[in-house]
């Protein structure tokens, strides 16, 4: 009986490097939303730079001069 129970003892630090791992994914996991919406937020507003550079470029105003491209 005694030999059972020193078996089973070593569950303990089994569990808690378990749960540091966990810990350690939900961090990974949590940090990656993070960045991920911030380069959402900057996709979005270079969305709405270049829209509003394209509908500037549809009516130019007079005094710009056009050359060719190339």
């Amino acid at each position: 009986m005694r030999a059972l129970i020193a078996a089973d003892s070593g569950g303990g630090p089994v569990a808690a490097a378990y749960l540091v791992f966990l810990f350690l994914v939900l961090a990974y996991i949590a940090i990656m939303a993070v960045k991920l919406q911030r380069i959402e937020r900057e996709v979005v507003q270079i969305v709405e730079d270049l829209d509003r550079r394209e509908a500037g470029a549809a009516a130019p105003p007079a005094s710009r001069s056009k050359e060719p491209v190339g």
